[in-house]
């Protein structure tokens, strides 16, 4: 089994977390990967191409910053591998990950995995990981109307679901990732992978995506009507972790990162040399 494996990644103004996932990337143990780097309107990322010759690499630039929702939709319908894997640009993925998820989906749809949240620090050119927490969840699709544990980060799906859900939904924004989970739970089998094959990157002083609560809000409260799923809290996402219920589905996971950084190729050029 050695099918296209499509990897679309979206981003704005992080070089150097980008560099690292396609660091990861280039270290996979299945090497029929395709990337699709999605420029949202930054700065120019064509260096990583020169950086990284052996992989196969698609830069699309977007004409205007259109938001991350919209430009994963330019990534994904530019992408032509049997299967499509969601990358965040600051997130990682472990070498075996891809060869995980591939062994795991043959009789579903959509498989994703569990993750390390990971708090990191920057020293020169590469993040040095600073602290680290387990985020695995059981499988549980009634509570996942509740609270989604879904993190689309390193998650691996048929590229043909998309001919029948269509694209990821822009008008929910910062809820697009719950959307397409509740959507192609409804017509597809989902499978979690009890292993944290992905990295999920946290910066407690937030990112260029993040905004407050109250901005969230009017979100929610439209993917709410769009499945019916009720008043839904807006309160802080780890608080929302300690919520009973959901410690419930706490599960056990197998742990496979060395706990080491990730040295980029561009952390190893000096300043004021390539990607500056």
């Amino acid at each position: 089994m050695n099918p296209l494996v499509s990897v679309v990644i979206p981003t704005y103004n992080r070089p150097g977390p980008l560099c690292e996932l396609i660091e990861c990337l280039f270290r996979q143990t299945h090497k029929n990967i395709e990337i699709i780097i999605v420029n949202d309107n930054g700065e120019k990322v064509d260096f990583i191409k020169e950086l990284y010759p052996e992989l196969k690499i698609l830069i699309l630039d977007m004409s205007s910053n259109v938001k991350h929702v919209t430009a994963r939709n330019a990534g994904v319908s530019a992408a032509s591998g049997t299967y499509i894997m969601l990358c965040d640009d600051d997130d990682l993925v472990v070498p075996t990950h891809i060869t995980t998820m591939l062994s795991e989906i043959s009789e579903f749809e959509m498989v994703y995995s569990d993750v390390e949240i990971v708090e990191f620090i920057t020293e020169g050119r590469t993040r040095i990981p600073a602290k680290r927490s387990l985020f695995a969840y059981e499988y549980d699709l009634e509570a996942m109307r509740s609270f989604s544990t879904f993190i689309p980060s390193g998650c691996l799906y048929l590229r043909d679901i998309h001919t029948k859900i269509g694209m990821f939904d822009e008008n929910v924004y910062h809820y697009w990732d719950w959307d397409f989970f509740l959507r192609v739970s409804d017509k597809f089998r989902i499978k979690r992978v009890p292993v944290a094959g992905t990295l999920y990157a946290f910066a407690s002083g937030g990112d260029n995506l993040s905004e407050g609560l109250s901005s969230m809000e009017p979100y929610l409260n439209q993917l709410s009507k769009k499945h019916d799923l009720g008043k839904l809290p807006t309160r802080n996402f780890f608080l929302l972790l300690e919520e009973p219920k959901v410690k419930e589905r706490r599960s056990e996971s197998n742990i496979i990162w060395d706990g080491q950084p990730v040295v980029s190729r561009w952390s190893l050029v000096e300043e004021g040399g390539t990607g500056l």
